[in-house]
């Protein structure tokens, strides 16, 4: 057993002072440090002194590692120019991807402060480094396929993809299932995926309206999007309307990636549903998607999407893009609920025991060194988290310091 102190722990979403952690894998006790160390006499605890704060390690909840060959191959600036280069490259990228590349990109996230990461998976390429990282890992294995007379073979396939996930199943690692989007995955298909998400209880993730585009496309067969389909799949029409794609999630507890485009009346839809929204700014505003409205959101998460549509996979990148984005919230608020995102958020919208400081849950934490002069202002914790480390002082995951 080991003893973790500092000036601050983020536990139960407020600040505690002069507190400490007894933890194996896993927490044990949080008490004062002079409780714990006469209950524990045998145990030298660590202190973090001058300003540290211990949160619950940090938690990316949409990325694509597969994409982490990407450095400018793809093109950036607008959804429709990158959707291109998409098809023209995404080939190219899958053969060059290779171990150094995504341990490279697992690394972006573990110095930042991440210990359990969504990646969504459209192959299977990265599996098995991702069942072999310290890092916690939520594998989606994405369903994608708009085309009718190809169902069969893309069931089938994901299902096989599935199966190896489940056998790989343990304390870091989780299958789960995503379905691409509304625009792309056929109705049948859509259907079939969330019948074995029930039946198995998995968690379910979904990219939706992250363009404009899309939604001119879902609403009016038109656009850009009506030039992709007719271009590569012979067809004027999308597969599903937004009503009935979000109908399809009934009672399926989902995130959903995204939704700049959505609509407070969609997103109520997902938030009566008990579902959960991922935020990935710097994705957005890289391929001009629009904001997403944060204030209608019940359960915000944050994400950094891939390398195919970001600069970096750190979350802490990303929690300064949001803090800057959304100017029309008070600034320390903002702060404080983003810091949610990342943590007790993502718990309860995984239902693991991860994203939160407390009795029984995975002893996982992220380390983060406020200024020296920091002026002990509780309700300023969270902001001067985010604008002042660029990197995690350390990582614990599983109890074992990692970084």
């Amino acid at each position: 057993m080991k003893i973790i102190s500092a000036k601050y722990i983020f536990a139960n979403n407020e600040f505690l002072e002069n507190s400490a952690i007894l933890f194996n894998n896993k927490i044990l006790e949080i008490d004062s440090l002079e409780n714990l160390t006469k209950k524990y006499p045998n145990i030298t605890p660590k202190i973090y002194n001058n300003n540290y704060v211990i949160y619950p390690g940090f938690i990316n909840m949409h990325t694509h590692l597969e994409f982490s060959a990407n450095q400018s191959m793809l093109k950036l600036g607008d959804f429709m120019e990158w959707l291109y280069s998409v098809f023209e490259y995404r080939d190219k990228l899958v053969n060059n991807l290779n171990q150094n590349i995504l341990e490279n990109a697992i690394n972006q996230m573990l110095y930042s402060g991440v210990t359990t990461f969504g990646a969504i998976s459209s192959f299977g390429a990265d599996m098995q480094i991702c069942k072999n990282t310290p890092l916690r890992v939520i594998y989606f294995n994405e369903v994608i396929g708009s085309v009718a007379s190809m169902v069969d073979a893309l069931f089938k396939d994901f299902k096989i993809r599935l199966e190896e996930s489940a056998k790989l199943k343990s304390h870091n690692f989780y299958p789960a299932i995503a379905i691409h989007s509304p625009y792309s995955v056929h109705p049948i298909l859509l259907k079939e995926v969330l019948k074995i998400a029930k039946e198995k209880n998995l968690l379910v993730s979904a990219h939706f309206l992250e363009s404009s585009y899309e939604r001119e496309w879902l609403e009016n067969s038109s656009g850009e999007f009506k030039k992709l389909f007719e271009k590569f799949f012979n067809t004027s029409k999308p597969v599903n309307s937004i009503k009935e794609f979000l109908n399809a999630f009934k009672d399926i507890k989902t995130l959903f990636t995204h939704a700049t485009q959505a609509t407070k009346d969609e997103i109520n839809i997902i938030n009566n549903n008990n579902s959960s929204i991922i935020h990935c700014p710097i994705s957005n505003r890289l391929l001009n998607c629009g904001k997403l409205d944060i204030n209608s959101v019940n359960n915000l998460l944050l994400g950094t999407d891939g390398l195919s549509s970001n600069y970096s996979l750190s979350i802490l990148n990303e929690l300064k893009s949001a803090l800057f984005m959304h100017t029309n919230i008070p600034t320390k608020e903002l702060a404080f609920n983003l810091i949610k995102s990342v943590t007790t958020n993502a718990s309860k919208a995984t239902n693991l025991k991860i994203g939160e400081i407390k009795k029984d849950y995975f002893a996982d934490f992220t380390i983060l060194k406020l200024p020296n002069d920091f002026n002990n202002n509780k309700d300023s914790i969270a902001l001067n988290s985010i604008i002042f480390n660029n990197k995690a002082s350390y990582v614990y995951i599983n109890g074992e310091q990692i970084i």
